[in-house]
């Protein structure tokens, strides 16, 4: 038997093992990048950043788990623990992430992660475990039917892209165009959080703190952007913050001014981002998550996208039900109207300490 061959059972016969991610072990991180570079099941939303991201900014315990055999990854699993008095104590994968659960090359390394993520929720008292799939892994799990994701692919024609658009829609883009609107490419994020922090205050939601955008910006540099709309005046009307992972692009933070809907900014907004991504070469745009039924999913159904389930799963300690903490919950309709009547600078003070909890 050759080296090689010698080698290769050893390999074979090794025990797989879970390890936990350390922050700073550069070693240990580039062999998790690259693991989920190449992994099928995998996601934006896998890739180790996030760990310095929740940890930094949020102050979430993190575990980060990886599988090894021989030295070789079989699979990873982030992992963050968000405790609070409102909302409850969970431990998810993964939280301010749309996708998430399991990403392994082996159903063994899946099994193994998914035992160790069970034993260090009920070491930490959790009332539940919740995993983002964008897959079903277990049927007998209760589910959260809310969400579904929209995705499509970039062909390389650019003309062929915009007459893929329903009619009614494109004539809204081509509306945005004969405004005058061109997109920019910001270096920071402070254009974009102005009108994101606007925009969700007028729903009635907190919004996250500029903060996270810019080291989101720094931790995903090269693969993660700001793209702002601005009229003919170069006043900005719309803007988006996008990932990028392998071919794909995933618009996933965005905000508006009033004046937007009457320039027909936000379709024009989406319009650039898919022509530069075309023209970047990537293959899939990624229109992200929305909850069934609401103006989000409506507007990119009129986009010609359609629905994907995905499949957030829960294994439930100390609850009896799937967890409802989203603004579609009856029971937080005062909170949101309240939220709206607020002052836009105590709003945007005082909503990271409560959007931190929400995850």
């Amino acid at each position: 038997m050759s080296g090689e061959e010698v080698s290769g059972v050893a390999a074979a016969t090794a025990p797989l093992v879970v390890r936990r991610l350390q922050v700073g072990d550069s070693a240990a991180v580039a062999r998790w990048e690259a693991f989920v570079d190449q992994c099928p099941q995998a996601t934006f939303f896998h890739r180790a950043g996030w760990q310095r991201v929740i940890g930094e900014v949020f102050r979430h315990p993190t575990h980060f788990l990886y599988a090894e055999r021989a030295g070789q990854l079989e699979g990873v699993l982030p992992l963050a623990q968000v405790k609070s008095l409102l909302f409850g104590n969970a431990l998810v994968s993964l939280p301010f992430a749309v996708y998430g659960g399991v990403a392994a090359s082996t159903p063994q390394a899946a099994d193994l992660l998914e035992d160790e993520a069970q034993a260090i929720a009920r070491s930490l008292e959790v009332d539940h475990l919740e995993l983002r799939n964008v897959r079903e892994r277990h049927p007998e799990w209760p589910q959260q039917d809310l969400y579904v994701r929209f995705r499509r692919a970039i062909v390389p024609d650019l003309e062929a892209n915009m007459l893929a658009i329903p009619r009614k829609q494109r004539a809204m883009v081509r509306k945005g165009m004969k405004s005058g609107l061109r997109s920019e490419i910001d270096s920071d994020s402070r254009r974009f959080f102005a009108l994101y922090a606007d925009n969700v205050h007028r729903h009635g939601t907190p919004a996250l703190p500029q903060r996270y955008f810019e080291r989101l910006l720094q931790v995903f540099a090269g693969s993660c952007d700001i793209m702002t709309v601005v009229d003919e005046a170069g006043r900005p009307v719309s803007s988006v913050l996008s990932f990028y992972f392998r071919d794909e692009v995933l618009p996933y933070y965005a905000g508006d001014e009033p004046s937007a809907r009457n320039l027909a900014a936000n379709d024009f907004k989406y319009w650039e981002l898919l022509r530069r991504s075309c023209e970047r070469g990537l293959k899939v745009f990624d229109y992200g998550r929305s909850k069934r039924d609401t103006g989000s999913y409506s507007f990119k159904k009129n986009w010609g996208f359609e629905p994907e389930p995905l499949f957030y799963e829960y294994c439930l300690y100390r609850r009896e039900t799937v967890p409802q903490n989203n603004p579609a919950n009856a029971k937080y309709r005062l909170l949101i109207n309240t939220w709206q009547r607020m002052p836009l600078g105590l709003a945007n003070w005082l909503g990271p300490f409560i959007v931190r909890n929400l995850g």
